[in-house]
């Protein structure tokens, strides 16, 4: 029998190698993309998980340039909000501490007047 002494953690844990959406983020995000996609607006999406920047990225049609991305940064935790949406054209459009409210900028759009 071999005994193995316990090994302790720094107080500073290390920086993670990647940034991700945990499971609660997705299901919200993933709610909005459902919305969106039962109403014809948007079509595909992709996600990257890197290392400053976790990005939920949608596209209307594979080949283009994503409309929205929505961003993860753990370093803008403390100053202006660890989640944003951001326009096509680098615009950003929301950000904030609570991703659902982060997130209803992009519900607005699926509302729109009847003919």
């Amino acid at each position: 029998m071999t005994v193995q002494t316990p090994t302790f953690l720094p107080l500073h844990a290390p920086v993670p190698e990647q940034v991700a959406f945990d499971r609660r983020e997705l299901g919200a995000i993933l709610t909005v993309y459902g919305r969106m996609v039962a109403a014809g607006e948007w079509r595909d999406y992709g996600i990257s998980c890197l290392r400053e920047v976790a990005v939920f990225s949608v596209f209307r049609r594979t080949a283009e340039v994503p409309l929205y991305r929505i961003e993860k940064r753990p370093k803008l935790r403390a100053k202006q909000g660890l989640y944003a949406v951001i326009a096509q054209d680098g615009q950003v459009l929301r950000r904030g501490h609570d991703l659902a409210q982060v997130l209803r900028v992009l519900e607005r759009k699926l509302i729109r007047p009847v003919d």
